[in-house]
């Protein structure tokens, strides 16, 4: 395990009541020494997870486990590529390739060191990638095979042990997020016109439900919490409460294009441009409407020129990326410890934060 260096820190703070202060974002840049470039994807407790390149890896792509000042290089020997997607408890998903897998990623499921990885690509398929974790659960897809087209796959832990998602009615599909409640991605085909169709499934191809919104041509769901899930149609921000027509449009006045990658019951989270940006892509938080969106891009040193935020937990931390010094680097938006404010007077420090912070 090795030691992490914290490269930027900023403290903002403002007055929200006579009585008392809320502190801003604090932001964190993970990306550590011997690396030049960093991706942060997803968020469980204290650890993050993503990839990260430079003279530590030869400049290749690795999968990257960062839990507090510490990281782990989790690319196993025989790859050269390896991406880290998700993470849940002790276990992280992800895929890679390399002299091991023969070229074609294969997905990966890791258990806090390169050497525990598990290669859960099933025997038929060429192709296969792992982009969310759920306990003992893995989710994805698998693609190739007799009919060359992508299954959104969930494994149970190996290669051997998956169930095909994939809905009859459509020609291929895609998984990437899973919790208690069920699984999110998308799926297209001749009925859809060969446009993606936002899909959840609770555990089986029978049960999913079609989240495509009336009125839109294209839709993809990247992410769920609870009975909620978020995503994008059409290049807009969209959250869902299970069914095509509870969506909502996210999309802020004065942003072009939004999406929404992440949620928790602390908001969502994804990223947009626009006018407002001056066409630059800023990180956003959302509160269940486009009102209430936060432009996290704020909070971010000077020399940071764009920002992407892929994942919330339920505090409201928040994992993304930014471009600064010419590369992406991994950050996380970070609430501050509650202290002795205690966790109820947090949650309405974070309401008001999002009622004031917009811009």
């Amino acid at each position: 395990m090795k030691r992490m260096v914290l490269v930027a820190v900023v403290l903002v703070v403002c007055a929200v009541t006579d009585q008392a202060l809320a502190a801003e974002y604090t932001v964190v840049d993970l990306t550590s020494e011997g690396y030049t470039a960093s991706m942060a994807y997803a968020t469980s407790g204290s650890a993050v997870v993503g990839q990260a390149g430079g003279p530590a890896t030869a400049n290749d792509c690795h999968a990257m486990l960062w839990n507090g000042s510490t990281y782990v290089d989790l690319n196993p020997a025989g790859f050269n590529y390896s991406e880290a997607r998700g993470v849940s408890g002790t276990g992280q998903v992800g895929f890679g390739s390399g002299s091991a897998t023969g070229g074609p990623y294969h997905a990966m499921l890791w258990n806090g060191s390169a050497a525990s990885y598990v290669d859960l690509h099933p025997t038929g398929f060429t192709e296969s990638i792992a982009y969310g974790i759920n306990g003992s659960n893995q989710f994805g897809y698998a693609a190739g095979g007799t009919s060359n087209y992508a299954h959104a796959l969930l494994w149970n832990g190996s290669a051997a042990d998956y169930v095909d998602l994939h809905p009859s009615k459509f020609d291929q599909s895609w998984g990437y997020a899973i919790n208690d409640a069920g699984q999110v991605g998308c799926a297209s085909g001749s009925v859809t016109g060969g446009y993606y169709h936002a899909v959840l499934w609770h555990g089986s191809a029978a049960s999913y439900v079609d989240l495509h919104p009336s009125g839109f041509i294209s839709s993809v769901a990247y992410g769920l919490s609870g009975n909620q899930q978020v995503g994008y149609g059409d290049n807009h921000a969209l959250l869902w409460n299970g069914t095509a027509a509870s969506c909502i449009n996210l999309n802020p006045a004065g942003f072009t294009s939004s999406r929404a990658s992440g949620i928790s019951a602390a908001g969502q989270v994804g990223y947009g441009w626009g006018s407002i940006t001056g066409g630059k892509t800023h990180a956003l938080l959302w509160n269940g409407s486009a009102a209430s969106y936060i432009d996290l891009h704020q909070f971010l040193p000077a020399g940071y020129s764009q920002s992407w935020a892929t994942a919330i937990d339920g505090y409201g931390n928040i994992t993304g990326y930014a471009t600064g010094g010419g590369n992406l680097r991994a950050v996380v938006w970070v609430i501050p410890e509650p202290g002795t404010m205690g966790l109820v007077a947090v949650g309405a420090v974070i309401l008001s934060k999002r009622a004031k912070g917009k811009r």
